[in-house]
């Protein structure tokens, strides 16, 4: 049986054969070894196709300009192939010590220097510390922005401020939606933050992505019911990230940031225990933290009028475009704040940081044109001050509670909640990404090494966590990551209508005369030489009384008539020399019999 198997299987081969020499089938097709055929000659093979030498990928080169050391003025600049991108552009509220100063902006040294190269301006939320310098960049270089719609809106209205809203081109982006930019493709994330719209970023280079968290923190319930799109970090994780770029400013804050809805609460609360009219201060630009006021406000029956000239401008952006629900007929306009009884208002105003021309201040004070505090008003600040800022905010409420105020202020009070991701946050993006190399930002360096610590804590690589402060260049290549050298990143000083005509010499100078004082030297001397004609006269300003002085001041004019004297015996007549002889000398008196070393300023005038 077997048998006859075989000999009908070889019998079909067979056949097969046959078939395929008559129809020229392959023999490979029947089973059969194909037949070895002459070798083609040398002269008519095909030529081999050269292998090409594997260029190695371009290096991405990364500038942060603020942001690092510091919460604040954040900008970072991302080179890539000659193509260069802008990330943010904010500032910075000055310390206490740099007297006069209204705010501090990055250098733009650099970027000017690389303006052919820069291809767009990036913004991933509305915040100053985001978008404040933006009008001083556009007046030195033409840039298109791109930002969400609010995020443009509220660059939009800074910008007409300027005269610039015209002349700048607005690229409004979505949440997924890819942005090609010479080297880079950018793609922003939804996030959740304080404000409505912010976006982190990711970018595809051809060494690998890199992913910018911006602002965030992980809410489960926002208030606009917008969550966080985790997802997509997810899959950026899944693909494999280069490097991560995050927000370190709750870094050192252990557990969760708790959800803006908790606000809502204490606002509830508030409201159902206040007899009277409802002051509340808040930050212009939380948009999410306005719409729960006013849903509470509505809740309670309350109007609402709103004050100050960033809040006005922001909430009435965000109506129109539609970040914002009123109700109609809630809001209402200062001057009719006496027909409605007190119960029955509530204001919102600026001046949560205790700013000194903002509007909570100057109510504080008893200096604002609409509102006066009176005993039975509850202000609420809903806002924590920022580092710098505590004296300011601990000397509004003093005043407010002067004049009768009741005040609602402080974490334990539950009406204000960080925007920032906490640690068990940052930990679960360090975990959603898993990122090669790792660059914490936004904060200062207390934050920054918090956050570097949590990502080797999470597996990053000790010697991938890669600190820096403003200026450093980190180089990336398909091999490494490292920092390198560094380039300009400064700080300019914003005073009145000027741009940098403030320096530190000037801040220095400011600072001398608000501890010490200034004592001024005038001097009349004979043309040619040091022979004095009339003085010298001494003034005294922020240094002592004259008055109850007169003995310092009088020893301290001897001092100056024994040093032109000496002049005129050694025949000085460089106006630099005596002036330089006289700082010194009563420099040394004045320090001697005071321990305090006032700016002195010589004057001489010559007859």
């Amino acid at each position: 049986m077997a048998q006859s198997k075989e000999n009908t299987n070889n019998s079909a081969r067979s056949k097969a054969a046959a078939a395929a020499q008559s129809t020229g089938a392959p023999a490979a097709q029947t089973g059969e070894k194909r037949p070895r055929t002459t070798r083609r000659p040398y002269y008519n093979r095909r030529p081999r196709r050269p292998q090409q030498p594997r260029e190695a990928a371009v290096p991405i080169h990364i500038y942060p300009l603020g942001g690092l050391g510091e919460v604040g003025k954040n900008m970072t600049v991302y080179e890539c192939n000659g193509d260069m991108i802008i990330v943010d552009c904010g500032l910075v509220f000055p310390d206490s010590d740099m007297y006069g100063v209204d705010m501090v902006i990055p250098d733009f040294t650099f970027v000017v220097q690389n303006k052919d190269k820069i291809k767009g301006l990036l913004i991933t939320h509305g915040h100053e510390d985001h978008i404040g310098s933006i009008p001083y960049l556009l007046q030195k270089l033409d840039l298109p922005i791109y930002g969400t719609r609010l995020t443009c809106g509220l660059i939009r209205n800074k910008l007409e401020e300027f005269g610039l809203a015209g002349k700048t081109k607005f690229v409004e982006i979505t949440p997924r939606q890819k942005i090609k930019l010479g080297c880079f493709t950018i793609e922003p994330i939804h996030v959740n933050h304080s404000i409505p719209d912010a976006s982190a970023l990711y970018f595809r280079t051809p060494i690998g992505t890199i992913v910018h968290t911006g602002d965030f923190k992980m809410d489960l319930t926002p208030v606009d019911g917008r969550q966080m799109d985790i997802h997509k970090f997810a899959e950026l994780g899944r693909r494999g990230v280069l490097l991560l770029m995050s927000d370190s400013t709750n870094a050192e804050r252990p557990g969760y940031t708790e959800s803006e809805t908790t606000v809502g609460h204490a606002f509830r609360k508030a409201f159902r225990a206040a007899k009277g009219r409802i002051i509340l201060a808040t930050f212009a630009s939380n948009i999410s933290r306005i719409q729960q006021a006013i849903n509470t406000a509505v809740q309670f029956k309350r109007k609402v009028t709103v004050l100050g000239r960033s809040m006005v401008n922001n909430v009435q952006i965000a109506i129109e475009l539609g970040y914002l629900d009123v109700p109609e007929g809630v809001l209402i306009e200062p001057d009719e704040l006496n027909r409605y009884p007190d119960d029955q208002i509530l204001i919102l105003t600026t001046g949560s940081q205790g700013e000194p021309m903002a509007g909570l201040s100057r109510m504080a004070s008893n200096n604002h044109r609409s509102v006066s505090i009176m005993p039975g008003d509850t202000v609420i600040i809903s806002a924590t001050p920022i580092p710098g800022n505590e004296t300011g905010v601990s000397r509004t409420i003093d005043n407010l509670m002067r004049l009768g105020a009741n005040v609602i202020a402080g974490r334990d009070k539950k009406i204000h909640v960080s925007g920032h991701a906490s640690q068990e946050e940052l930990k679960l993006m360090l975990e959603l990404i898993k990122p090669k190399y790792f660059i914490p930002v936004h904060g200062e360096y207390r934050m920054l090494k918090t956050h570097g610590d949590l990502a080797v804590m999470m597996g990053v690589a000790k010697d991938h966590v890669l600190i820096g402060d403003n200026g450093q260049i980190f180089e990336f290549s398909n091999r490494s990551g490292h920092k390198t050298g560094h380039v300009n990143a400064g700080r300019v000083f914003i005073d009145g209508l000027g741009v940098g005509d403030v320096g530190n010499i000037v801040i220095r100078d400011r600072q001398q005369l608000a501890m010490e004082g200034v004592v001024i030297v005038v001097m009349t001397l004979a043309k040619g030489t040091s022979h004095p004609l009339a003085g010298p006269d001494i003034v005294s300003r922020g240094f002592v009384y004259v008055r109850d002085s007169e003995e310092l001041i009088r020893e301290a004019h001897d001092r100056v008539a024994a040093v032109l004297e000496r002049c005129e015996a050694g025949n000085i007549r460089e106006w630099a020399v005596i002036k330089s002889q006289v700082r010194d000398t009563l420099s040394r008196y004045l320090y001697e019999k005071t321990r305090r070393r006032p700016m002195i300023l010589p004057i001489i005038m010559e007859v």
